[in-house]
């Protein structure tokens, strides 16, 4: 009985191993991202979408959508994108990066400080207004500011995230052609989870870009 007991505390005591090394593996990687959809699953998130005019900005506050949120470990929203899209990212005990590289997905251009690169949502809070987000609760906004799950937030290049601002794709796409593709599905699938509407001018403008999948 006695060597029974001890042969099942031994295998107990292997799987919280193999768990502990699982943990502290796991837990030092950045978050990641949902991977893009396909395009055939973007065209066919893109025709589901409801097409309707573009809002207007009344009552638009970028206070309402809470940003950036604390995810543990010391880290907010922006350092926890930051560690996880950079190469060779080194921290210090507030979590803000002290050295690292980005590579801007945007413009293809790499960056060694993190004031050079901004948090781009990837369907902007203001666009997120005017398609919808309006009548959402401030918790909701707060959910889709932070999105670590969807393809929502990329570190990029800070003068081209201010040139795209709160475009649309009819009215700003990345200079890197390359990108349009990934841009497009990410967009669909940010505002098909949302149930974000889109514009017939949006609607054409993304269907172009994923003719470059």
């Amino acid at each position: 009985m006695r060597r029974n007991i001890q042969f099942v505390l031994a295998g107990v005591a292997a799987v919280l191993a193999v768990a502990l090394v699982f943990w502290l593996v796991t837990a030092n990687q950045g978050t990641a991202a949902t991977p893009s959809a396909s395009a055939g699953d973007a065209r066919a998130q893109l025709e589901q979408l409801k097409i309707a005019p573009r809002g207007t900005l009344d009552g638009y506050d970028r206070k309402k959508y809470p940003h950036w949120s604390n995810q543990g470990q010391n880290c907010n929203t922006r350092e926890v994108v930051l560690k996880r899209d950079g190469k060779d990212v080194k921290a210090g005990s507030d979590c803000n990066p002290t050295s690292g590289s980005w590579t801007s997905p945007y413009d293809g251009d790499t960056w060694t400080k993190p004031s050079d690169v901004d948090i781009d949502h990837m369907v902007p809070l203001a666009q997120s207004w005017v398609s919808g987000a309006k009548d959402w609760t401030n918790e909701k906004r707060e959910q889709f500011a932070n999105d670590l799950t969807r393809p929502q937030l990329f570190t990029v290049t800070d003068r081209v995230n201010q040139q795209k601002s709160d475009k649309a794709p009819d009215q700003w796409k990345p200079p890197l052609v390359s990108f349009w593709c990934t841009y497009a599905t990410d967009w669909i699938t940010v505002k098909s989870y949302y149930a974000l509407t889109i514009t017939s001018a949006e609607k054409s403008a993304l269907s172009l870009m994923l003719d470059k999948c």
